[in-house]
């Protein structure tokens, strides 16, 4: 029997999204800026007390909801929680986006924004970072005028590590007039920045968050969205009624219980992201100032050979040549011991290059 699907043009029209290769546990992971310790002993321990009946049971979210709106400093009317952060980000396509309709996005960042934006048939318009990753401010604030119905901002920006303040967001959301500004502040813990305390002020503005990053929690897809509850309640109508696990949610609770061990991990990797800049310094290797738990580095035409050679290796890198140019490459940040042998690699294979 010969069917032929009714499959929208723009999935026709787009390439499915490759998730990172198989195999990648018993290996060097700095290429998804996974918070290589591990989660906190309690998430495992509380994950264990788990009972049989409450895995058969439907989750409940009411209380999980309330003592994680305290972590973020917010009323749990104003926090909504998602199966991971790309759940968060896919929700305001549901709420906002109809085929046809505009988004803005500046790039290079996170590809997710520009992966539903496809999906969701809407027109893109794109800003580009500079040369030196300045954040293209002008460029957005003139945009803003078109009113695209989404903004997505990162900040601080993957993978440029780029952070702007609070004098560029309000700038924005006054601009914003007929937008809805979404700041993903996926790395908002490694940067001292959070636009959470602002959503009371500017009904335009929600906050995405995620428990991958600083709680090591990525297998387990809990993300968050936050904003004004008289603007979160149009977003809730496009989430179905069970989006998120309970096992994604006890082992959130247990880890914002535990917040010497996540600071712990944040103070690690401030230490360890200017230790590899002033490494790389030493190879004639620039790299970027940033405020997330990675660092993006250009090891110019040579580059590609370099991350190739470690990749036999094990050691795993994000490299950005296709869309950045020969040699960019965003460096998630390990531990001690894994940046140590990282880059005692490096300088054996550069120097081996030269």
């Amino acid at each position: 029997m010969k069917v032929q699907l009714p499959v929208r043009k723009a999935i026709l029209n787009r390439r499915t999204y490759e998730a990172p290769a198989e195999g990648r546990a018993d290996k060097l992971r700095l290429d998804f800026n996974e918070n290589t310790t591990g989660c906190s002993p309690a998430v495992r321990r509380a994950l264990a007390r788990l009972t049989a009946k409450e895995l058969a049971m439907y989750p409940e979210y009411q209380a999980s909801t309330a003592r994680l709106a305290r972590y973020f400093g917010v009323h749990p009317e104003e926090l909504l929680l998602a199966n991971g952060g790309d759940d968060a980000l896919r929700v305001f396509f549901d709420t906002f986006v109809e085929a046809g309709s505009s988004v803005l996005i500046c790039e290079p960042t996170f590809p997710m924004y520009r992966y539903y934006a496809e999906i969701y048939g809407a027109r893109i318009s794109a800003m580009r970072y500079g040369n030196e990753m300045e954040f293209p401010l002008d460029g957005v604030i003139a945009e803003l005028s078109e009113n695209p119905r989404l903004l997505f901002l990162a900040n601080p920006n993957n993978p440029t590590g780029t952070l702007f303040g609070f004098n560029e967001l309000r700038k924005i959301l006054c601009a914003a007039t007929h937008t809805a500004v979404v700041m993903d502040e996926a790395y908002a813990e490694f940067s001292d920045f959070s636009a959470v305390s602002w959503i009371r002020k500017f009904p335009n503005l929600f906050v995405a968050r995620t428990f991958s990053k600083v709680a090591g929690l990525a297998s387990l897809r809990l993300g968050a969205v936050i904003a004004c509850k008289e603007s979160l309640a149009f977003v809730r109508r496009a989430m179905p009624p069970f989006p998120v696990n309970l096992a994604a949610l006890v082992a959130a609770e247990a880890a914002v219980k535990d917040r010497a061990t996540m600071q712990a991990y944040v103070n690690e990797v401030k230490h360890l992201r200017v230790w590899l800049a002033a490494e790389l310094r030493k190879l004639g290797v620039p790299s970027f100032p940033s405020a997330g738990n990675f660092l993006l580095a250009n090891f110019g035409p040579k580059g590609p050979a370099l991350f190739r050679k470690l990749e036999k290796q094990g050691i795993l890198l994000r490299e950005r040549t296709k869309d950045m140019g020969p040699g960019f490459v965003r460096i998630s940040i390990g531990t001690s011991a894994e940046m140590n042998r990282l880059v005692k690699t490096i300088r054996k294979e550069w120097k081996a290059l030269a």
